[in-house]
């Protein structure tokens, strides 16, 4: 099996580098890079999450279905948001504490899409003392498709 692409998860490599609440300017645009989606990504994906449709893994059964091919689940999002920004993104910051989320899907990833991300800061506001961002993120495949969108809250760490 092929080695999927890894991006960094140590999160405190780099954190010296982030913005931290009050560099956040809401409307601005994150740094993102473009990520080439492959089946082993998300088959690795999937097989972590222990998720084994056959829509992620058989590609005869895959064929068949509506999607007519492998597809990647919803919630790869979640692999995405990593893949696609780069190691000194604010959101990555140790101590930030997802305070809500949600998410509107539209068409599948599939593999070899290139994935790119539109993300930024929405707003940011002090609440009982803790520091808030409201942002919201937009994947897209390389013809422009919109795979989903979401809109959520982080705390940020002080």
């Amino acid at each position: 099996m092929a080695q999927a692409e890894v991006f960094e998860t140590d999160f405190w490599k780099d954190a010296n580098l982030r913005k931290v609440w009050d560099e956040i300017v809401p409307g601005e645009p994150r740094k993102t890079l473009p990520y080439v989606l492959t089946r082993e990504a998300i088959q690795l994906y999937c097989r972590s999450v222990g998720e084994n449709h056959p829509l992620y893994f058989d590609e005869a059964y895959a064929k068949a279905s509506p999607y007519g091919g492998l597809i990647a689940p919803p919630s790869i999002h979640i692999l995405l948001m990593f893949s696609c920004t780069p190691a000194d993104d604010w959101m990555r910051t140790p101590g930030t504490v997802n305070a809500g989320q949600s998410w509107s899907y539209n068409i599948p990833a599939r593999p070899g899409d290139t994935i790119t991300l539109q993300a930024r800061a929405l707003d940011k506001f002090i609440k009982r003392e803790r520091l808030f961002v409201i942002h919201d993120n937009v994947f897209f495949n390389q013809r422009g498709d919109v795979i989903c969108s979401g809109r959520g809250q982080t705390i940020r760490p002080m």
